[in-house]
């Protein structure tokens, strides 16, 4: 038998760098065995329409209802996480490096060029995908590739979609050390399943040199041989190879190896090659079938960085897996359904109770006018209930009601108002407190992802792009003008920042203090309000509710618009009086005899 295996191993041959990445895996992949378990729970209880699909299920109750809140609280977050991060539809900026590259001209090429590539379909998509990912796994990550959308068939070239563009990576399909001391330190190895064909398109799509291309048909040719012989190879002879080669998804190596399909594992980061003896730096290594190198070489962002981006809702010290918002509720929503059940049991005894019966008591139907016989000790007793049904609602909305504030999400949040009268400057504090969580973690989000995606696409653009035309729409005009870029007109050094989230709490704040403050008597004093200039003012009201682009403030432009309506109105008034002097009817002058 151990020849035998031994002869399978010969036939394989794995590669020491390929088993090593198949090794690192299975090894990070095993410290998150909890971690999966729990998430699979909350999935459960996010989808589940009653509760035999939850961990609710062991208990005995008859009634087996479920109350979504763990869910409602999950859209809801949704809902207002991607509303809050595109409040409009001109949602970035461009901050140079220096005074060359704030040419006004660049910023335009720049600014432009990224307001048409997000306003893509795929774009929104994505970060859709992303925004759940961040609640539902509290950890969401993404990169960024440069697709070429043409395609050529019969000798006729159809144009597509060429471009950068963000994708989101499945917390599920992503390893990484845990406890390195960021996510930018740790090599990262990304998992994908995709069927024959799907594979072999993938790794044309990599290849950039004839070499390349040779290896890779090489080891493309071994594995398909493989995957022809396994089904002659004994089953009992996998068994020493299932624990170091066992594909998640397939029972078995050989059940993998005679399916249709491909498990790539891609290495992203640095790794030493000890039969080199050579440091491969910022590498992208795809191994195939847990086993053979299929490609490698350095990873083709033109930056010294790997760009895969994580960002994590409740961070841990130590421990690069976050928790999400809904993590430590699934307990909640387990007491919340326990509650609701057995209340709605207590409910059917309430209405529907057992019977005691006692002594001798002759046979009957429960119903109405049914007479029972008994003898002198027998008797037959309804057994009530004892319960308080108000307290069990009560303790049903409470758990609601803190299971809403628990997530960062208030009741605030959803249009209801909490209880009591309240000032306007009570208002303005408990909705800047309610909201506080919210707008920590939406701002962290567009910091660790949205921004890095952004600056990311613009990289790949000034690496790749051809000469494009792109749509502009003028909101001054109201027109839509097209213009070519070009990857040079993209040359500038500085960043890309979103300004939606982390600036829409602060300007509607600043804007309802100074509201406040404009309507309390300290600025009615003459002696104070004197020294406010209402040009600056209205030109600050301008600034923080983004009214640039209607030309709205002007210096005195209110007394240009009356002295013209006074024009108008004159105009009017003498062309009424006009008509008033004028005799009516005919007169001598009118007519000849």
């Amino acid at each position: 038998m151990a020849k035998k295996t031994f002869d399978i191993l010969d036939a394989i041959n794995p590669d020491d760098i390929g088993k090593t990445i198949a090794n690192f895996w299975m090894e990070w992949d095993s410290y998150r065995n909890k971690k999966k378990a729990d998430w699979q729970e909350l999935r459960n209880y996010l989808y589940a329409v009653d509760t035999t699909t939850t961990t609710n299920a062991k208990l005995d109750w008859s009634n087996k209802t479920t109350i979504p809140k763990l869910c409602q609280i999950r859209d809801n977050l949704i809902a207002n996480y991607e509303a809050t991060m595109f409040p409009k539809r001109k949602w970035l900026d461009w901050e140079a490096a220096s005074k060359a590259d704030n040419d006004v001209a660049k910023q335009n090429n720049i600014k432009n060029y990224m307001f048409w590539n997000v306003e893509q379909p795929y774009f929104r998509e994505e970060v859709k995908k992303l925004v759940q990912d961040y609640i539902d796994f509290g950890n969401c990550f993404s990169t960024v590739e440069w697709i070429d959308g043409s395609t050529e068939v019969n000798g006729k070239v159809k144009s597509g979609f060429s471009g950068a563009r963000p994708v989101r990576i499945n917390p599920l399909n992503i390893v990484f050390n845990p406890t390195a001391t960021s996510f930018a330190d740790t090599p990262k190895i990304i998992r994908s399943v995709m069927s024959i064909g799907e594979a072999k398109e993938y790794l044309t799509r990599l290849f950039k040199t004839e070499e390349e291309k040779a290896v890779a048909q090489a080891v493309w040719k071994h594995c398909m041989d493989n995957r022809s012989n396994a089904q002659s190879w004994p089953a009992t002879d996998f068994q020493h190879l299932d624990e170091a080669f066992m594909i998640d998804g397939f029972s078995s190596y050989q059940i993998y190896l005679q399916s249709n399909y491909v498990e790539l594992l891609t290495f992203y980061g640095d790794l030493y090659d000890k039969e080199r003896d050579e440091l491969l730096r910022n590498h992208m290594i795809v191994v195939m079938d847990r086993c053979k190198i299929i490609f490698k070489a350095p990873h083709p962002y033109p930056l010294a960085e790997i760009p895969i981006w994580h960002s994590g809702w409740r961070v841990r010290q130590d421990n690069l897996w976050a928790m999400g918002p809904l993590d430590n509720l699934v307990g909640m929503q387990y007491r919340l359904d326990h509650i609701e059940n057995m209340k709605a049991d207590l409910y059917d005894l309430t209405t529907f109770p057992p019977l005691k019966i006692k002594g001798l008591v002759g046979e009957f139907e429960w119903g109405p006018m049914e007479k029972i016989f008994v003898d002198s000790d027998g008797d037959v007793e309804l057994m009530t209930p004892q319960v308080n049904v108000v307290q069990i609602d009560l303790a049903i909305q409470r758990y609601e009601q803190l299971m809403e504030e628990m997530a960062g999400s208030p009741k605030e949040a959803m249009g209801f108002r909490t209880p009591g009268e309240k000032t306007a400057y009570e208002v303005q504090r408990l909705e800047n407190a309610a909201s506080r969580i919210f707008q920590n973690k939406i701002g962290q989000l567009e910091e660790q992802q949205i921004e890095k995606i952004l600056n990311g696409m613009l990289v790949y653009a000034k690496q790749y792009l051809q000469p494009t035309t792109i749509r502009i729409i003028d909101d001054k005009f109201n027109t839509v003008d097209f213009t070519e870029i070009r990857s040079g007109d993209l040359a500038a050094n500085g960043r890309l920042k979103p300004v939606a989230a982390r600036h829409f709490a602060e300007k509607a704040e600043r804007v309802q203090t100074i509201n406040q403050f404009v309507s309390s008597p300290a600025y009615a004093d003459p002696a104070v309000n004197v020294h406010f200039s209402g040009l600056k003012m209205a030109q600050m009201f301008n600034d923080e509710l983004d009214l640039e682009e209607w030309e709205i403030v002007q210096p005195f432009v209110r007394l240009a618009e009356q002295a013209q309506m006074e024009q108008q109105n004159n105009a009017l008034m003498e062309n009424t009086m006009t008509q008033i002097d004028s005799p009516s009817g005919l007169t001598p002058d009118d007519y000849s005899a």
